[in-house]
């Protein structure tokens, strides 16, 4: 076996480094077709997650997102400012507040139908790459989540 002399102090061997670099180039990658639609990658996120179904409760948007009430609370505000959801309180508990699109909320769906596949394009990869790299990544945070909560 050969003889590793690489320094694993290097800021380009660091798996995080790359990661944080590839994580910044996608949210740019993201930026100008977003502000087409007048959302931030966060706000999109959220969208997306409310297309798959809408009349969530904020606590599991944001165990589907993997954001707290207090990042997710003022994310929420800001689009139903813009008219894009509305805030209610469940009829049964109220305590718990849902999340509703609006028809607006619900038409940018069909506007935002294109992102994805340019997004694809963008980063050079075929489907098939993309798939295993998503998976790849899926399985990383799995491990890491793992490892730092002892969750098994």
């Amino acid at each position: 076996m050969e003889n590793d002399t690489r320094d694993p102090l290097l800021l380009s061997e660091q798996l995080c480094f790359s990661l944080y670099s590839a994580s910044h180039a996608m949210t740019r990658a993201y930026r100008p077709r977003l502000e087409a639609l007048g959302l931030t990658y966060p706000q999109y996120l959220v969208m997306l997650v409310l297309w798959e179904g809408d009349g969530l409760p904020v606590r599991v948007l944001g165990e589907r997102l993997g954001l707290d009430s207090a990042t997710l609370t003022p994310l929420l505000k800001r689009l139903e400012v813009q008219g894009i959801v509305t805030r209610r309180r469940d009829t049964a508990d109220e305590r718990v507040v849902r999340i509703d699109l609006t028809g607006e909320g619900r038409a940018m769906r069909d506007r935002a139908r294109s992102i994805p596949l340019e997004i694809g394009i963008a980063t050079g990869m075929d489907l098939p790459h993309i798939v295993e790299l998503r998976s790849t990544l899926k399985r990383l945070a799995a491990a890491l989540e793992q490892s730092t909560t002892g969750k098994g």
